[in-house]
């Protein structure tokens, strides 16, 4: 006895209908139900109504995304960031997020985990998946931009925000980092620090290298003099940061400032200072850059420099939709730059913590 073929599941019984389930039940192709349902001109009246009145029967809902991708064109947007943990990264993605949303795009988040391989699967990810742009952070390890050539080669509208490609043909949106760098070191001048040391980034990527440019610009305004052995360059972790301070302590004349170019590095040093008994901010004033989430529960509070996450991704995506509506028209690079501001705490605050002392001693006295 042949075994029972098991009955099929009527359309009205599933959780969705597809376009093949209308199609199967009215006998005619997938590509007559697509042009139906889009009033398409080589579909006559009885069949488009018939159509109709099925996919409202079933409460047909099209799936638009497959659609998008079967025209070449889809309204997802594609994000690289190095990573998704602190605050920089998670509140720009937020501003990006928000704006697209408001244009009627979706946003797919690739993280590189620091890794030029993995950026390189990133970007061809999203060129499989058909995103309408991509907006890019560059990785720590990234030296090499060839990745980058399919993407324009396809004509795909290309931002880089916060660690960009330089060049004048570069379509990107960053913080003035030379600037940042500028104020914060001006600030440990002002706190009376003559003896500033920097804590530098990888210098193969622009924030850093222009955040020890600003730093060098302070010091030439006051004239004084760059000592190598200030320098030294990590990879902005919070170890390294207290293996640098560990070397400025053992030196003969030991720095009274320190301007680092990102906030965990700063935390290090400060920690470390803690341990070897060397208070922050009257014995060395320290400054960081980002403005983490955790530079305002130290002890003490970490000056710094706020970069303006949120701003700078929606701004990232203006400029991608301006691209994606250029498309096929002349388009002049633009590069949008956003200024920082000082966020001054207590890690750096030398002469307002004299005077607040000095203030409460002569309210004792009265």
């Amino acid at each position: 006895m042949a075994p029972r073929k098991k009955p099929e599941t009527p359309p009205a019984a599933r959780t969705s209908v597809s376009m093949a389930d209308l199609a199967r039940e009215l006998g005619v192709s997938m590509t007559t139900i697509s042009r139906a349902l889009s009033d398409h001109y080589s579909i006559g009246p009885e069949m488009k109504s018939k159509v109709l009145k099925l996919a409202k029967k079933y409460n047909y809902q099209p799936n638009r995304l497959a659609s998008a991708l079967r025209k070449g064109k889809s309204k997802l947007l594609g994000i690289i960031v190095p990573y998704i943990e602190g605050r920089f990264f998670p509140s720009v993605v937020h501003g990006i997020e928000t704006a697209a949303s408001r244009a009627g795009y979706n946003v797919i988040i690739c993280q590189s985990n620091e890794d030029a391989a993995q950026e390189r699967r990133n970007v061809e990810a999203l060129l499989s998946a058909q995103v309408a742009g991509i907006m890019v952070s560059l990785s720590r390890t990234t030296t090499s931009y060839q990745h980058f050539d399919k993407v324009q080669s396809r004509g795909l509208p290309l931002v880089f925000f916060d660690r960009s490609v330089e060049g004048e043909n570069v379509n990107a949106v960053v913080l003035n980092d030379q600037e940042g760098a500028l104020i914060s070191t001006r600030h440990l001048l002002q706190q009376g620090c003559r003896r500033i040391a920097h804590l530098a980034g990888p210098q193969h990527l622009n924030i850093y290298k222009n955040r020890r440019q600003g730093y060098l610009d302070a010091l030439r305004e006051v004239g004084l003099p760059v000592e190598e052995e200030l320098l030294v360059y990590t990879d902005m972790t919070q170890d390294e940061g207290a293996a640098a301070m560990r070397h400025w302590l053992a030196l003969p004349n030991p720095p009274d400032g320190i301007f680092s170019g990102g906030d965990y590095c700063a935390l290090g040093a400060m920690q470390e200072a803690a341990r070897q008994g060397v208070r922050v901010p009257d014995d060395v004033a320290i400054t960081g850059f980002s403005n983490e989430a955790f530079t305002v529960i130290t002890e003490p509070t970490i000056t710094t420099i706020d970069q303006r996450c949120e701003e700078m991704g929606q701004a990232t995506v203006r400029l991608l939709l301006e691209l994606i509506e250029a498309s096929g028209t002349p388009f002049t690079p633009r590069q949008i730059v956003l200024r920082p501001e000082l966020l001054i705490r207590d890690s750096s605050l030398r002469d307002a913590r004299k005077t607040a002392g000095r203030r409460a001693a002569k309210a004792a006295t009265r």
